[in-house]
């Protein structure tokens, strides 16, 4: 927590004076996807995930595709938790979305794509990208008139934990149909 404070929090705040300065949205929404994708590449742990998946599965879980996934879904799903935060609204009506298509993918997603991409969910919210996120998420609240640090500001790593579930739960339900489609 004291190195939060002292230097990435600082960092957050830096970064989201300049963005909001700039008064360029489409910029703001750039960053943030690039910052969650860049740091869920570099997350030790997706690494290790990935080849483990692809040994365990003989070949039918490609790890770097999951890796590459996971990262697309975090990128996606830090760009609509800062659209959240720049617009306002309900986090309720965001993240219950969210886990509603979590729970429909659950049930039309091949059996052994499901525990991974739970797994993955949390993987992402390690060492590399937590950090960083939640430096951005506090200062983009800090600095928009009207949002709060606590929930906006540390919400938006709910968003960085669904969005990867529902790419690998796409990615395997799109693998099953290519494979069914290729046997026929």
């Amino acid at each position: 927590m004291v190195g939060l404070k002292l230097g990435l929090f600082p960092i957050g705040s830096a970064m989201a004076e300049q963005l909001i300065a700039n008064d360029n949205v489409a910029f703001i929404y750039l960053f943030a996807f690039a910052i969650g994708f860049s740091t869920t590449m570099a997350e030790p742990a997706l690494i290790a995930v990935g080849k483990q998946a692809q040994e365990a599965s003989r070949g039918k879980i490609n790890g770097n595709i999951i890796r590459l996934l996971v990262a697309l879904g975090v990128a996606i799903g830090i760009t609509v938790g800062v659209h959240r935060i720049i617009v306002g609204g309900s986090m309720h009506f965001f993240i219950m979305t969210g886990y509603s298509l979590v729970i429909i993918l659950t049930f039309l997603s091949p059996k052994y794509i499901v525990p991974l991409a739970y797994d993955l969910g949390g993987v992402t919210t390690s060492e590399v990208t937590v950090p960083l996120v939640t430096a951005l998420g506090i200062g983009l609240a800090t600095h928009i008139e009207g949002r709060s640090v606590l929930i906006d500001g540390f919400g938006l790593i709910a968003f960085a934990s669904i969005f990867p579930i529902i790419s690998v739960m796409t990615y395997g339900i799109i693998s099953q149909w290519r494979l069914k489609s290729q046997g026929e």
